[in-house]
């Protein structure tokens, strides 16, 4: 589910919420070398777009209303099979089961001073080309979008005027669902589908949203780590240090430390003595690891809070083994000979 699980905190997703062309072209030809298709040709159309539905219905099975969203761009190879598929479902479905929504960006030129409409034109019309017509548009824009191109978009891409949808940036990625239900995208929903729902209550989202843009504190955590040149790599734990600022109404700021630079220089200990706290996350293979170890073992003779997670717990325990038990410890992921002297060990007592 990517992002949308890390702040959709009512839903718990499993790994029938998300797949991909990999999988789906791998169950195709398990079922194929299997001789479930008694020896026939295997196609794109329709053995792929029948394996991509069969997943839809599956992951919607249970539910009243179940989203589907088909990433990449309008126009890839390799989401034309998910599109083709989505097309076949909208006429085995039906119109009223079934509803076509598409994220398209407004981009604002700078030099000349104004947002254009022709890539979300252009992209709506690739999409009518594979037999595909959006019913609502959600236009993404960091610059204000004119009723006039609200009302030109709606015109060239054959959709209403009240289903273009104005998703300008904000502050917070949580103010998002009250732009949107400003706008009446869910009574468009409800509307298509006949459903007769109670007004929608974002009392929750609003709270979330004072609590990001008001702290009434701040902090700083050093996240210790060796891929920190591509901070994305550890999203999941940001959001979550995100969230537990929201919930404690802190502004944590993240300072982010190279592990495996810190091994031999030791000026970066300063952002180790500027931190509040320090975190030292999950990773594979032994580089960087002293560096890691180093950050331990700062925090715990400085009596600063410390998180480790999946290696950074167990290297917690290896630096504690080694600098206060005096205890020749590794771990086995690193060096061979730390299993073999296990082994040896607990056979021997």
């Amino acid at each position: 589910m990517g992002y949308y699980e890390r702040f959709l905190r009512h839903s718990k997703m499993s790994k029938s919420n998300n797949f991909t062309s990999g999988r789906i072209y791998q169950n195709v030809l398990n079922k194929e070398r299997r001789g479930e298709y008694l020896g026939g040709t295997v196609q794109v159309i329709p053995h792929i777009t029948d394996e991509i539905k069969s997943k839809i219905l599956a992951s919607g099975e249970g539910y009243d209303i179940a989203i589907i969203e088909i990433g990449g761009t309008v126009g890839d190879i390799e989401s034309l099979p998910f599109m083709e598929a989505v097309r076949q479902m909208q006429v085995e479905l039906g119109r009223n089961r079934a509803m076509l929504m598409h994220l398209t960006l407004v981009p604002y030129i700078a030099s000349a001073g104004e947002t254009k409409t022709k890539p979300t034109q252009h992209s709506v019309k690739e999409l009518r080309s594979i037999g595909l017509q959006p019913d609502i548009l959600i236009c993404r824009s960091d610059h204000h979008i004119s009723q006039d191109n609200r009302r030109k978009i709606a015109l060239f891409t054959n959709v209403e005027e009240r289903a273009v949808i104005m998703c300008e940036d904000a502050q917070s990625i949580y103010q998002i669902p009250r732009t949107l239900h400003e706008q009446d995208l869910d009574d468009l929903i409800c509307e298509r589908f006949g459903l007769d729902v109670p007004e929608a209550d974002l009392s929750d989202w609003d709270r979330v949203v004072e609590a990001q843009l008001n702290p009434e504190m701040s902090l700083t955590v050093a996240m210790v780590g060796k891929y920190v040149e591509l901070p994305d790599a550890y999203k999941s734990i940001n959001e979550a240090l995100l969230h537990a600022g929201i919930t404690h109404k802190a502004d944590v700021k993240i300072d982010y430390v190279d592990a495996e630079r810190l091994e031999d220089d030791d000026s970066l200990l300063a952002q180790l003595h500027n931190a509040d706290a320090i975190l030292v996350p999950g990773g594979f293979g032994e580089r960087g690891t002293n560096g890691k170890i180093k950050a331990i073992t700062y925090a715990r003779e400085n009596n600063v809070p410390y998180l480790g997670i999946c290696l950074g717990m167990q290297l917690a325990v290896i630096e504690y083994a080694r600098n206060v038990l005096k205890i020749d410890a590794n771990s086995s992921e690193f060096d061979r000979k730390t299993a073999e002297l296990s082994l040896v060990s607990s056979l021997s007592g």
